[in-house]
Formats: C-alpha cells, structure tokens, sequence
C-alpha cells in the first residue's frame, strides 16, 4: 500500500561535502493521449524510515520481516508523483467517485485489490497533505448514488472469502473492513456502492466520458470508505485520499469493469523515473515492440512471478533457485505500492557481493549500517554493473544501476550512490518495487495469466490494443481526439529541496 521509510535530510551540505570527499529506450513521438501530471517535488526521506513505510504496509500480508465479453474500449487514468523518495516516493492518480463526483488521489497499488478513499467523518485522517494537493473526504449522504453494502451482499461474502471484509453481526449488518498493518497502524470503515466516472479509448478513435454504476449483484463498482485511520496512514507528509487496489479478486477496479463489459481483462502502466514523474496507467494492453512475458504464478493473492537466477555482470549468482519458488513463505511480487525493492535474505549478500565486486576501479566503497555505498565522479552507467533477473521460460528483466541505486548527495564532480534494495531481514520473499518498475512499461495480462515488460522511455507515446482489435495511441497528453481541452496540473508545485543524505548512515566505513 503505502511506501517505504523516508531517507532523512541532513542540514548541512557541508558535512556531507567532506564525507564525500574522504572517500536508460523511447518511442518517436505518437498522437498525444494522456496528459502528464508533474510530480510534486517535496524533501526528501531517510532510508530507514522508507524501510519502516515498507514493513509496515506489507505487516498484514506477512511480506518483509474471468472476463466478460464486448469490452468498449480502453480506461484511461492520469498518473502523478514518481519513484524518487526525494520528492514524492510514490505514484497515485485520480477517480472521481458520486454524485454530483468528486475527484479524489488514490495511490497506484497493484500489491492490494480494493479501492478505498477516506470518508466523511474520519477518525485520525490527515486534513491536509505535504503533496500540496485538496485532500477531499467522501461522504455517502451526499451522493444521490451510494448505498451501503449489508453482509448478505454476495459482493461481501466475496471479500470475506478473501479477508477483505469484516461481518460481527447479523446479514442486514453492514460489510466493514479492517486492514492493520505491522507498524499498528490501519484503516477502518464500511463498503459502499456508487458510481465511478473515467475516460474510455473507443476503436474508432474516439474517446468518452464513462461512468459505471451499481445496478445489482457482484457486477457493480465499489467505493471502499475509510473512516478511521491509524499510525502512519494518519501522516501528513505524502497523505492522499485512499489506494487504488488493482489486484486479481473480484473487488477489485480491474476485475469489475471488465465484469461489467468496460474494459479489457489486462492493465498496464509505464512509471516515468524522472523527479517529475508521472506516466501512463491504462484499463488495455500496451502492445509496444520489445515486449516479452512469462506466466502469473497462479492462485496467488499477489502478482507472483516464478524468478529462477539472478545475473550480475555477466555472472549468474551462486543462490539455490529453490530459494525461488513459490510458497506462502517465499516467491517474488511486483508491486508498485513499494517505493525500494527487497530481496529475499539469502539472495540480499550474493547480490551486494556482486555489484561491489563489479564496480570501476575508479569507483570508492563505504558502507555503513548494512547500506552499501559508493562515491564516483563518473556516470553509472560506465560505472556500474548491470543486472539482469530471469524468470520462468528464459526471459529476463535488465535492471540497470538506475534501478538498484539510490543517489544520496553530490559535491562537485563526486556523487554518493549507495544500493536501494534492501534485505527482507529474516524473510526469503523477493518485492520488486518503483525502484525496478520505473522506466518500463509493464503489462499485467489477467486473461491469459502471464506478465510483460520491456525498458522505455515513459514520456513518450504507447500502442494500446481496444476491442476492436484497432490501436488507440496514448501518450503524456490529454486525449484530444475529439478535441477536448488539457486537464491543468494541480496547482501549488513547490520547488525541489536540495537533500544530502549522510545522517541515515552515520559515521561512514571503508571497504
């Protein structure tokens, strides 16, 4: 759900001048589509708390330490904020929900499967957010649309079935949930029904204002309304309004709309890397050359992959692949709800080992506190290894240094980069997070239960297929095929903070 521990700012930049010291492509343009919305620039974060954010969102999953037919066409949703804890350190996007709607920030998070935003009195909820975004609370009474959901409804033994819900009392009850995470803290609240409103890709080119609405039975959109909140859900820093679950049950966004005709059995979403961020994420299949797959590991809660070697500068890893496997204790997830990476424990030393051994020569090691470190005045392409993950059926993953390195200050001609994959302390579960999902597109193809992937350069256009079989172009910019106007960028960007990150390692260490 939420991200990591934040890496923490150090006062002076004079400090970590003298600490320093002592020691990826793109497509040509396509029509526009999809708008970006920039990134909010915000301070930065400590490692060790971004660590926290991690554990903590993945605690109650035990994590660290069908199709309908005649799909209209293509859902579209804009994306904002980025990969990089020194600005935002997630990506969300917007819904509108009700009516009259009103529109809402929800955190992109394919680890989970509800929707859920905070309503209308809400315990604990944060009033305002360091987003400089308007935090709004929805309120059921205050939409002509929105009807509770009782524990007779199948919907809710669906999510009981799944430990999404939550019945004490009798079937006219209402359906609750309570979702706790491993820092204590949670969220609380009850489901409701409505209608949710969204941009639709025809094949004729042609693009709609959309809407789903509940009519009766399983088939039908869910609001999950949050009205308690706890712990680090309560923080103000990067607070938004709710997550935007897109899991395989039944609840979720995905598998609704495509059970209600709307859109296809597959989602796809391209995180921009930059600091600004943004990207695509899209209810279709980017279909863009390059891209290559391998199966879903299925009856699985998670987006598993079945991860069989690890390849460092050329060198295949000496972990056991049984290490691998897929399990209730072990197995490998992507999930964009995490803002580093985390390898399982016995794959974490083989890995640091690797990239530490591999370096330039001209490239200094520090380490400090169990983060591997290093000052270059060089770029990392030519100064670092690249990765490769191979998964089931021979097909790899290039992670390069962009995506397992994390950059902590910079004086002059010399950067501090120091490894952002972090050890899953005493767990031997793999979570590939924005660190590694940033800069490719990545196809989740229900379907046909298999995933795909390909590097790319996310402010450029991409091919999305539609249910006629036709291809709809979707880029950065709002679709304007019927020549609809922009959407604006929310307002109140702030400027970035300059951060030198020294603090979080304390007193530095040669090797």
């Amino acid at each position: 759900m939420r991200r990591p521990p934040e890496f923490a700012a150090v006062a002076a930049v004079a400090v970590v001048a003298a600490l320093v010291l002592a020691a990826g492509a793109g497509a040509a343009p396509l029509p526009a589509a999809l708008r970006l919305e920039r990134a909010l620039p915000h301070k930065g974060v400590a490692v060790e708390h971004l660590r926290e954010r991690d554990r903590a969102r993945h605690g109650r999953r035990g994590l660290l330490g069908g199709g309908g037919g005649g799909v209209a066409g293509v859902v579209d949703f804009p994306v904002e904020g980025s990969a990089n804890p020194f600005m935002v350190g997630l990506y969300f996007t917007r819904v509108k929900l009700g009516s009259p709607p009103k529109e809402y920030f929800v955190q992109i998070d394919t680890g989970s499967d509800i929707l859920w935003v905070a309503c209308s009195p809400c315990t604990g909820c944060p009033s305002s957010s360091g987003l400089n975004i308007q935090l709004e609370f929805f309120n059921p009474d205050t939409s002509s649309t929105s009807s509770k959901i009782p524990c007779s409804d199948d919907r809710c033994t669906a999510a009981l079935q799944t430990s999404e819900a939550v019945c004490q009392t009798s079937d006219n009850s209402p359906c609750g949930y309570t979702f706790t995470y491993g820092d204590g803290s949670g969220t609380s609240g009850y489901y409701v029904s409505d209608t949710m409103y969204f941009d639709t890709v025809m094949g004729n080119e042609q693009t709609a204002n959309s809407s789903a609405s509940i009519v009766f039975g399983y088939s039908s959109l869910e609001a999950l309304c949050s009205n308690s909140q706890s712990g680090d859900l309560t923080k103000t820093d990067r607070a938004v309004d709710g997550i935007f679950g897109f899991g395989q049950h039944q609840l979720s966004v995905v598998s609704q709309l495509n059970s209600l005709g709307v859109s296809p059995k597959v989602f796809s979403h391209c995180l921009k890397g930059s600091d600004n961020g943004g990207g695509i994420l899209v209810l279709g299949e980017i279909v863009e050359p390059g891209l290559v797959y391998t199966p879903l590991v299925p009856s699985q809660p998670h987006y598993n992959l079945n991860l069989e070697s690890i390849v460092v500068n050329g060198q295949k890893l000496p972990i056991d692949s049984s290490l691998f496997t897929t399990s209730n204790t072990q197995g490998t997830i992507v999930d964009s709800g995490t803002t580093l990476a985390y390898l399982a424990d016995g794959a974490y030393d083989p890995f640091v080992n690797a990239i530490t051994a591999a370096v330039s020569p001209s490239v200094r090691s520090l380490v400090s506190k169990g983060n591997q470190c290093f000052v270059t005045s060089s770029s990392v392409d030519s100064s670092f290894p690249t990765v490769s993950l191979y998964f089931m059926g021979g097909v790899a993953m290039t992670v390069k240094p962009e995506n397992y390195l994390l950059q902590q200050a910079s004086i002059d001609n010399n950067v501090l980069w120091c490894i952002g994959w972090q050890r899953n302390q005493g767990q031997q579960i793999t979570i590939l997070g924005d660190l590694v999902l940033k800069d490719k597109i990545f196809v989740y193809d229900l379907a046909n239960m298999r995933m795909g992937w390909t590097d790319y350069d996310c402010s450029t256009s991409v091919n999305v297929t539609t249910s006629s079989g036709k291809n709809q172009y979707v880029n950065t910019g709002q679709f304007d095929v019927n020549g609809a106007s922009p959407r604006p960028p929310y307002s109140g960007l702030v400027p970035a903070v300059a951060v030198a990150v020294a603090l979080i390692f304390g007193g530095f260490s040669r090797r």
